[in-house]
């Protein structure tokens, strides 16, 4: 069976590599998502392989943006951390 529709991105790998540097929660949740994909479409289910697809991408880039979050503030923690053992004559 032939039809005109193009196979959505699943966005598999960009959900693993969220998993595994920026939030495993949500990188999961992208990575169910991915899945599902492949085999919607497959199955001729083309609105669901889209709808699949747009929340795999939605995830995915909530996961990088929480990470890269979690990532800045950490920084700033440790930043004022050092800076008040510094004030406090802690230093070395």
């Amino acid at each position: 069976m032939e039809t005109n529709q193009q196979r959505p991105k699943n966005y598999l790998v960009e959900s693993i590599l969220v998993t595994i540097f920026c939030c495993l929660p949500l990188g999961i949740v992208g990575i169910i998502n991915a899945s599902k994909v492949n085999s919607a479409f497959d199955q001729g289910n083309y609105d669901e392989a889209n709808k699949a697809s747009a929340d795999a991408k939605k995830w995915t880039r909530i996961g990088f943006i929480a990470g890269i979050i979690f990532v800045v503030l950490y920084l700033i923690f440790i930043f004022a951390m050092g800076g008040m053992a510094m004030l406090s004559g802690g230093g070395y």
